[in-house]
């Protein structure tokens, strides 16, 4: 919390206290959302940008900061997917060695399926399975109810199950 005696400046320091703590978590969480660390990084930097400069109202006016950052992280990629999904396609095709380079679990079925959902089920399912959130907290990050995260995260792991399944069956 702020200290009156110390006024703004303290607010700044902990600011610089709360990244340096969270953000490695924070760039995982982002990596999961956006399927890149690159993109991850911009997230982070985008969301942490707007939040250091209210960060005293931040810290004043929420009970958990790293919920409300995750909150911000999870509806900034949202509004930027939204926006860029109606991008046409590129004339050329990147080198796919250059791609698959860039990310080693690029290829893998599950990290796909994953890439593939809604962001919001995607934002459920990572806060659950890879952050170990619970699902109240998961509902207090994303600001949904707890019944939104437990819908979501049900139709995500039936999507994940459907297109896990077709690609086993594939290999075989």
């Amino acid at each position: 919390m702020l200290n009156p005696e110390l006024g703004e400046s303290y607010a700044v320091d902990d600011f610089g206290e709360f990244v340096r703590a969270a953000l490695p978590g924070l760039l995982r969480y982002g990596h999961a959302l956006t399927g890149n660390p690159h993109d991850a990084a911009d997230l982070v930097q985008t969301v942490l940008e707007k939040i250091g400069s209210r960060w005293a109202r931040v810290v004043r006016n929420t009970g958990d900061p790293l919920a409300y950052t995750r909150r911000a992280m999870a509806n900034t990629h949202i509004s930027r997917w939204r926006r860029t999904r109606k991008e046409s396609l590129v004339a050329e095709l990147p080198d796919v060695a250059a791609v698959a380079a860039q990310d080693p679990f690029e290829n893998e079925p599950l990290w796909q399926a994953l890439r593939a959902l809604p962001p919001r089920q995607r934002a459920v399912i990572v806060l659950r399975y890879y952050e170990g959130l619970s699902e109240a907290e998961i509902a207090t990050t994303l600001g949904v109810s707890a019944g939104t995260v437990k819908s979501q995260a049900s139709k995500a792991m039936a999507t994940l199950r459907t297109r896990l399944q077709a690609t086993e069956e594939g290999r075989c």
